[in-house]
């Protein structure tokens, strides 16, 4: 079968790239097939054939290669997928460590003035992450004898969503030094020449793997298991997405309430108790879950857990200083453990929708319940306080009535008295 391909030479590489960090020991094709989201590999490509192959762990792709011990130089193709037609796919190595940053990577995207599929190289400095500035293809510093980037496939002429892509590089390596770093992703658009940030879901930021291309002994990147993932992410929706905000409607609206008594107060300090033991749990996963997956970063997510973690402790503390309610210092204490629960609230609620995104659940049903969830709950808060203001205004207008009828009362026995 003919296989029709665009082809680019010319080194190339990615920038805005990976999160995702591949260090892959080389297996034999036999052994390679493994894991849901890995892909089959085979040693043919349109190029040429290479001597082993391996099924990458994430996105589907696979990598076959040739090494020559001779003069250290590794001949390699990698393919990928495309997720957009206006997107990028990029693979590269990283000579130092299995990151991101350090990375001498190639991406393949179509020449926004031709259409043509090209091949580009980019080093990915530390400002990488930071987004700084647009990624711009330059040189790299390691040897590169020739690279190219095909598109696979009887009737593959242009980029599109799924389209099948071949990055195929000759390296000369270090001599005896064998065991390499790999890293690639893939993403959604390009400026321009500059490759943008890729998607961050968990099968993005999580390809981690080392390669010794002698042994093609491979030590996959540890990472956090599925069931770890969902029990973190469950505590923590039930607790500072849902109890905790609940704990703070009782203690809201069921106050004013003369006939509850103090019944409102223990169902608020249980409900937020239990809220915060299940936090508390959740957020210790997540230090297991980072501990457990090195490379692996979700700086906004952690942020944003830190601080609901943070203030929920110190509205427990706050607790054990409790000023009586003759104490003048009470309204003061009062106004802290309002702002700051508050506070926690809110940020526990944000830090849900962006634990959603992390794991790639943006989209889907359980997110539209906790939507759902969410939304009845704020509904009910927003007819409770409608419900307040109007009994108050009732109350101010009575008490108004009240007033003006002790006046009149008191001026008639004044002007009796006279």
């Amino acid at each position: 079968m003919r296989q029709q391909r665009r082809h680019v030479t010319g080194g190339t590489l990615l920038g805005s790239l990976l999160q995702f960090v591949v260090t892959v020991a080389f297996v034999p094709a036999a052994a390679a097939a493994g894991g849901a989201a890995a892909g089959r590999c085979t040693t043919s490509t349109a190029l040429k054939t290479y001597a082993k192959c391996i099924a990458l762990p994430t996105q589907g792709a696979t990598l076959a290669w040739t090494y020559d011990a001779r003069n250290a130089t590794l001949d390699a193709a990698f393919t990928g997928s495309f997720i957009s037609p206006s997107g990028w796919v990029a693979w590269g190595v990283n000579k130092d460590a299995p990151a991101m940053t350090g990375a001498r990577v190639l991406a393949a995207f179509s020449d926004p003035t031709t259409g043509a599929l090209l091949a580009l190289p980019f080093l990915l400095s530390p400002d990488v992450k930071l987004q700084a500035s647009p990624l711009v293809s330059r040189p790299l510093d390691i040897t590169l004898l020739a690279s190219s980037a095909s598109l696979v496939g009887p009737t593959a002429r242009t980029v599109r969503d799924g389209a099948t892509v071949t990055i195929a590089a000759t390296i000369r390596l270090n001599p005896n030094r064998t065991k390499l770093y790999f890293v690639w992703n893939r993403g959604l658009y390009v400026q321009g020449y500059s490759p943008t940030i890729h998607p961050t879901d968990a099968s993005d930021l999580a390809s981690h793997a080392t390669v010794d291309i002698l042994t093609t002994a491979t030590e996959a990147s540890p990472t956090a298991s599925a069931t770890l993932q969902w029990t973190h992410g469950s505590l923590n929706a039930i607790s500072w997405g849902l109890l905790l905000p609940v704990g703070a409607a009782v203690a809201r609206y069921l106050r004013p309430c003369a006939s509850t008594g103090p019944a409102w107060f223990y169902a608020h300090a249980a409900i937020q108790a239990m809220g915060y033991t299940l936090g508390a749990a959740g957020f210790a996963l997540g230090i297991v879950m980072g501990s457990a997956s090195p490379g692996v970063t979700y700086k906004l997510h952690r942020g944003l857990g830190i601080a609901a973690a943070t203030a929920g402790s110190l509205q427990t503390l706050a607790m054990l200083f409790r000023p009586k309610t003759t104490n003048r210092y009470r309204k003061y204490w009062k106004s802290y453990h309002h702002l700051v629960g508050y506070g926690c609230v809110v940020v526990g609620v944000v830090n849900v929708f962006q634990g959603f995104e992390v794991m790639g659940l943006g989209a889907s049903y359980w997110k539209l319940g906790y939507c759902m969830a969410l939304a009845t709950l704020a509904g009910g808060c927003v007819a409770l306080e409608v419900n307040a203001w109007v009994v108050f205004c009732r109350r101010q207008q009575e008490e108004k009535l009240m007033r003006r009828e002790v006046e009149d009362v008191v001026v008639k026995d004044r002007a009796a008295a006279f």
